[in-house]
């Protein structure tokens, strides 16, 4: 049943659509995009030393792909790949997709976030790929073979084998495992794409208890006894991921050249945050700094207010005498963390503010061209790309996607606004229906909102790749509900049915 629905015209229609759309995508992208970050992940790939700026993880992986094929083409292939298998995945939860599926999927491959970005070779991207796969697969987990959206309860609690291998029905414990070896096979693919998403990127790590959470609210609708099974399931999912996120930065904690990009990240952000507040307030005190580092007081209150940007850091991490100062600065990470803390436990209403401000350059992005919507081509530091044998690349190719992708410019597909929208409203059509597959779309969006949420503390810059997932997750979202408008009307189709 399941293989005849697959196989009609409808679901062929929007495969096809899909893997066309895949072709195309590789056809005017390949070998890839790259920038300044992708060029020096690029380098660490090849020399295996990560300079700890970015996670090292797409490093590691660029260095796979690159050992079997030199350069990015085959990076981009899986990466591109990774999106569109996720996407062709969801065709099998519905039993007759609709033709609405097939034009939506049209209309997906057009959009600048697939067509554009998914040949960009940029942490952001992989990242967003790896977070739809990991929730797609969670949605396939529970899905019930012929389709039909029934609870089948695991006598025993196939999550309690996991912890009591003892126990006297562990015979009949084994035998579920075995019969639902597709579903933990799912599950475990699942948790790996979620690992590789915390690992990609910095606050990649607040999906996991998203995705972990929706684990045992679909679980608990299949097993009994209902909450307990389901909470086994959700804490064994976010303990296994936490341990082998310690275990993978560890390994590659060992390849690192300086000191972790967090802890540069973080002290670039407190320091941003302070002269945020030294330019908001200009007589701001901040003590400790004044009476210890009067140097570094004065460079804030320097170059630091003068250069001071809500949409962007650069022009201060640009200022040679500031940086500098700081790292001539003894005991400057405990000051700035002091200085910082102090801003935000004492001042909190200056903090929002500042924090506010930047997040509406980087949610609202009310100068766009200023949050580099579109890239191309490739480019990056003469040194590296050398290094590399790599030139400068800006061919009709990349004229034609630039003044494509730059076309959508004050529009709702280059609006980040717009997409949170569009996730709320997916969200309570998913939220009304609640077939177990729509709590792990649901959880997904939420995933991503939430995802997003966390750049009102971090947010140093509104590029708009940084919010990259947002627009995807209800991009794909849209495809999801789009593959059976009409469950979401049921009296309507009762009616239907009726007459």
């Amino acid at each position: 049943m399941r293989l005849r629905a697959a196989l009609s015209a409808k679901a062929v229609a929007t495969a096809f659509i899909l893997v066309a759309g895949f072709g195309f995508c590789l056809a005017v992208n390949l070998p890839g995009h790259l920038s300044y970050d992708s060029v020096i992940q690029l380098v660490e790939a090849r020399t295996a030393a990560y300079a700890g700026w970015h996670p090292p993880f797409m490093s590691w992986l660029l260095g796979l792909t690159d050992a079997l094929v030199p350069g990015t083409s085959l990076f981009v292939i899986l990466n591109l790949g990774l999106f569109f298998a996720s996407l062709l995945s969801l065709l099998w939860l519905v039993a007759k997709p609709s033709w609405l599926a097939a034009v939506v999927a049209v209309l997906l491959v057009l959009t600048p976030q697939v067509l554009l970005y998914q040949g960009i070779v940029w942490k952001d991207v992989l990242f967003a790929n790896e977070s739809v796969a990991a929730f797609v697969c969670l949605a396939l987990a529970f899905h019930p073979p012929s389709g039909r959206s029934k609870r089948k309860a695991l006598r025993g609690g196939s999550g309690r084998a996991l912890f009591s291998a003892s126990s006297p029905k562990f015979a009949a414990q084994i035998s579920t495992l075995l019969r639902e070896g597709r579903s933990f096979a799912l599950i475990a693919a699942s948790l790996l794409f979620f690992l590789c998403a915390a690992l990609t990127r910095q606050n990649g790590m607040v999906l996991l208890p998203v995705g972990a959470i929706a684990l045992g609210i679909i679980a608990s609708r299949h097993t009994t006894p209902r909450w307990k099974e389901g909470g086994l399931y959700a804490l064994t999912a976010l303990v296994a991921a936490l341990l082998l996120f310690t275990a993978a930065n560890v390994a590659l904690g060992w390849r690192l050249v300086r000191e972790t990009g967090s802890i540069r990240q973080i002290r670039l952000l407190e320091a941003y945050d302070l002269i945020g507040a030294l330019t908001l307030q200009p007589d701001y005190r901040i003590s400790e700094i004044d009476k210890t580092a009067p140097a570094l007081a004065r460079e804030l209150r320097g170059d630091g207010v003068r250069l001071y940007s809500p949409e962007r850091e650069d022009p201060i991490a640009a200022s040679q005498k500031l940086q500098d100062t700081l790292a001539n600065t003894g005991s400057v990470n405990d000051l700035l963390a002091n200085a910082w803390r102090d801003l935000i436990f004492h001042h909190p209403l200056l903090y929002l503010r500042i924090r506010g401000d930047v997040f509406r350059w980087v949610f609202l992005t009310p100068d766009l061209q200023m949050c580099l919507p579109v890239f191309d081509g490739v480019s990056g530091p003469p040194e590296e790309m050398a290094e590399l044998g790599l030139v400068e690349r800006e061919d009709d190719r990349d004229d034609a996607l630039t003044a494509y992708a730059s076309a959508f410019i004050g529009t709702p597909l280059l609006s980040h606004a717009a997409f949170a929208f569009l996730a709320v409203i997916e969200l309570i059509l998913l939220w009304f229906r609640r077939r177990s597959a729509d709590i792990a779309i649901g959880a997904m969006l939420v995933g991503a909102l939430t995802f997003t949420a966390s750049f009102f503390v971090i947010s140093i810059a509104c590029d708009y790749r940084y919010l990259y997932f947002l627009d995807l997750s209800a991009l794909t979202g849209l495809f999801y509900v789009s593959l059976d408008p009409r469950s979401f009307w049921p009296i309507r189709a009762d009616v239907s049915k009726k007459q």
